[in-house]
């Protein structure tokens, strides 16, 4: 008999699940499968989108410093008397081989002088233009397009075209070398590779000393065939260039692009004084046009020289002058690297133990004009003075006062020590200079 309070159950119910069939299965499986994939293929799209962002945030990578190496005169040179090829051949025939007895004497062989006939000369001339054609891998076409407005107020573009050259790769541009005034105040810059292929390019930095200038164009953007015909040019040694060298221009000397011209060196002692730099200036029997511009090679294809469309340079005669790369090399690796040109703005030239004793001026570097509204000459300094130190470092010469203001950044307050001619003699005074950049 069960007790009052004890609860009864007439009926108990136990709820099975319903049997799930193998058809059941197949399709969740295919289900499971399906949204899988789905979702792979969605984490993947945002990943490949987000890489290159993360990349930059979590594993930020400092930009690739180009580096362009320095030249010197090579043992034995002397700049300031370069021989030319025959004098220098002439010597080194002439210099005696001391004998030291214990080594068999060579024969020497005495050849008759022969001369060069015209296929000769065609053989030579075919291997100057192979050399050329090589290193016209290099060479590219820039374009600055610029909107202009005709006389019925209606816009359109207008091109301006130079040669450039291929100097380097950070990893990140392709650096092409070129003349600013060709891309001032454009609206956009376009870059032709030899193989015609065309990409939009942009301005790291230019000098506007030399009116030099670098662009970049993106390497993401340029296709592998591209890359696979075109070349990084070897800037060469300048500094023992010699009359009579052979040198093939290259560019756009006559003012079409990818002309191949050939010739001699005639002349490697003329000189241009710009702002804080003065420049060796090669002449050549290269006919050349006025408003060309363009690469000297040397026949190694090293480039030796730009042409260039410099105010300083004169252009009366119609042959072909250029600048030593040499000594541009320290600027093209500022603008390289996006980096400005130090400026002061003093023209000036070495005052020389012979110039010193003859006209009683102390050594340095004497002012042969303070640039109007410059930094040197807001600064006090004027035509006439002679500087004789930057900072604490002795200036002796030109050289000396170019490695020095390279040292320098935009906004640097440097201490300029110089001596200037009064009634009594010349007396020595400082002044503080800010460093500037030249627009």
């Amino acid at each position: 008999m069960p007790y009052k309070n004890e609860e009864q159950h007439f009926i108990k119910e136990k709820i099975k699940d319903k049997p799930v069939s193998k058809k059941q299965l197949v399709q969740k499986g295919i289900a499971t499968i399906g949204y899988a994939i789905l979702f792979g293929f969605v984490s993947c799209l945002v990943f490949c989108a987000l890489k290159p962002k993360m990349e930059s945030w979590f594993d930020p990578k400092e930009d690739q410093w180009v580096g362009i190496p320095k030249d010197t005169l090579a043992d034995g040179e002397n700049a300031e008397n370069p021989q030319t090829d025959v004098e220098q051949e002439e010597t080194d025939q002439t210099q005696a081989k001391p004998d030291h007895g214990d080594k068999k004497k060579e024969t020497v062989y005495i050849t008759e002088k022969k001369d060069m006939t015209l296929d000769d000369y065609q053989i030579l001339q075919n291997e100057l233009y192979r050399i050329g054609n090589k290193v016209n891998q290099s060479i590219v076409t820039v374009t600055g397009i610029k909107e202009r407005v005709d006389i019925f107020d209606s816009p359109y573009e207008s091109p301006g075209q130079a040669s450039g050259l291929i100097i380097g790769n950070n990893k990140k541009e392709l650096l092409i070398l070129t003349e600013y005034q060709v891309i001032e105040d454009v609206k956009s810059i376009r870059v032709t590779f030899i193989n015609n292929d065309t990409l939009d390019a942009s301005l790291i930095k230019y000098d506007g000393n030399t009116g030099i200038a670098v662009l970049g164009v993106p390497v993401e953007k340029i296709a592998k065939t591209t890359m696979d015909q075109i070349e990084t040019a070897v800037l060469g040694n300048s500094l023992n260039l010699r009359q009579g060298k052979m040198v093939v221009a290259l560019g756009s000397p006559l003012g079409t692009n990818y002309s191949i011209l050939t010739g001699n060196i005639t002349s490697v002692t003329n000189t241009i004084t710009t702002e804080d730099r003065n420049y060796t200036v090669f002449t050549t029997n290269i006919v050349a046009n006025a408003k060309g511009n363009g690469v000297l090679i040397n026949t190694d294809g090293e480039v030796i020289g730009l042409v260039l469309k410099s105010p300083y340079i004169q252009k009366e005669q119609n042959t072909l002058t250029a600048v030593s790369i040499s000594e541009l090399k320290e600027i093209i690796e500022l603008l390289s690297n996006g980096l400005n040109v130090p400026y002061m703005g003093v023209k000036g030239s070495t005052v020389t133990d012979a110039i010193s004793r003859e006209y009683n001026i102390p050594k340095g570097v004497y002012i042969k004009e303070a640039v109007v509204d410059a930094p040197a000459m807001m600064a006090g300094l004027q035509t006439g003075d002679v500087i004789v130190a930057i900072g604490k470092e002795e200036v002796l010469s030109m050289e000396d006062y170019q490695r020095m203001i390279l040292k320098l950044k935009k906004g640097d307050q440097v201490k300029i020590t110089a001596n200037r001619q009064n009634t009594e003699g010349y007396k020595k005074f400082t002044c503080t200079v800010e460093v500037g950049v030249l627009r």
